[in-house]
């Protein structure tokens, strides 16, 4: 797809193999857009965001600590910041009143100047938000408030134009009936629209909700999905319910007021990745592990709208939120150019269909030695009948 068409993609999604794959759900197309021009796994895409100019920019954070800055409309990279500190992917990307923020699974947070120098390497702000940290989430009705959480590392709440202690600090539930400590692992973080209450799901396929206002630090809402750890959450467009993915590919709904399963979803094949509703439309989209773009209608009747298959492993996603989808400008018809797809799997396909070509020999001629004739068998002959004595 030619760089021009950027603007019409309705999802961004980032891959294991370094690539920014933007996909047109009405053309059924894929682009891919790299800043070296070539697929690298040591730059794993690990988050996505929109940057300050709203839809028309993508900040990309990338495993080799860089975070790259996409123009939609333009339909290349602008630039690059490098972001050191901590160990580990980035496990949260955000952005506000001009400043980049980044956590990586270390639990290394800080607040970034919003230029693109390598020089300026000091961050404004720098937190110890706990090990083991799974996400990081901003609230979008405070930009500069955000969320963290991960194994062994409970939910916090922390304001980056405040102290260095957290707002809230969740304390974990109870013991169960056998007197034992139950195990924390936070793996996706919400703040639920029009209150201050926080959804989270964790590794041990639990829902939980939390009210930073109410006097207990314990979730104020409990239930359970599945038997597989939950991987991704998303708000659905109501805000009040999620729909949550594990690691066996299950989607479902889940109203958090109630604490009841509301409905599921069918279609994926490997651990869920990426998760995010359209802000209006009951539109769900969903990746992960069997390289497949799924778009989803969550709203009766359910059932898959798009599936677009995407060749490499997808780690996250934006999903666009505009509203005219469908009512899209003629562009100029362009040759594609598009960079190169990860060699490895080119090399796979390529070997399987080699190998479907090759004539196979005859299982009797492969156990049998070469020059040894297959011998005749001869009918038995019939025994005499001896009279059997008086």
């Amino acid at each position: 797809m030619a760089a021009a068409s950027a603007r019409f993609n309705h999802v961004w999604v980032g891959t294991e193999t370094g690539i920014l794959k933007g996909v047109d759900l009405q053309r059924k197309k894929a682009a891919n857009f790299t800043a070296t021009g070539q697929p690298q796994r040591e730059a794993a895409v690990s988050a996505l965001c929109w940057g300050a100019g709203g839809e028309t920019q993508i900040l990309v954070g990338c495993s080799d600590r860089t975070v790259r800055r996409f123009g939609t409309e333009e339909g290349a990279f602008q630039g690059q910041r490098r972001c050191p500190g901590g160990e580990g992917a980035f496990r949260g990307l955000a952005q506000a009143d001009g400043t980049l923020i980044t956590c990586v699974d270390s639990g290394v947070l800080r607040v970034w100047p919003s230029d693109d120098k390598e020089a300026s390497s000091d961050p404004l702000l720098e937190l110890r938000v706990g090990p083991g940290v799974c996400r990081m989430r901003q609230d979008p009705a405070h930009p500069h408030m955000v969320a963290t959480g991960g194994k062994e590392n409970a939910l916090k709440v922390w304001d980056l134009q405040g102290s260095e202690e957290p707002l809230f600090r969740a304390k974990n539930v109870r013991n169960d009936w056998l007197n034992l400590r139950v195990p924390i692992w936070d793996q996706d973080i919400h703040f639920i629209p029009g209150s201050h209450k926080l959804v989270t799901c964790t590794g041990y396929h639990q829902v939980r909700v939390y009210d930073p206002a109410s006097p207990q630090r314990r979730p104020v809402l409990e239930t359970t999905y599945g038997e597989y750890p939950l991987t991704a959450m998303t708000l659905t467009p109501g805000g009040n319910s999620v729909i949550v993915g594990n690691t066996h590919g299950q989607l479902a709904e889940i109203d958090f007021r109630q604490g009841r399963l509301l409905g599921c979803l069918k279609g994926l094949a490997g651990s869920v990745r990426g998760l995010q509703c359209h802000p209006s439309k009951p539109l769900l989209a969903s990746c992960g592990l069997d390289r497949v773009l799924r778009i989803h209608r969550i709203r009766n009747p359910r059932g898959l709208e798009h599936k677009v298959y995407l060749k490499s492993p997808l780690n996250c996603l934006l999903l666009s939120g505009r509203e005219n989808w469908e009512d899209q400008l003629e562009e100029p018809q362009e040759p594609s150019e598009e960079p190169p797809e990860d060699s490895e799997v080119d090399e796979l396909w390529a070997s399987l269909e080699a190998a479907a070509k090759r004539k196979l020999p005859r299982a009797d001629q492969t156990l049998r030695a070469p020059g040894i004739q297959k011998r005749k068998k001869c009918p038995r002959a019939a025994s005499p009948l001896v009279p059997s004595p008086l």
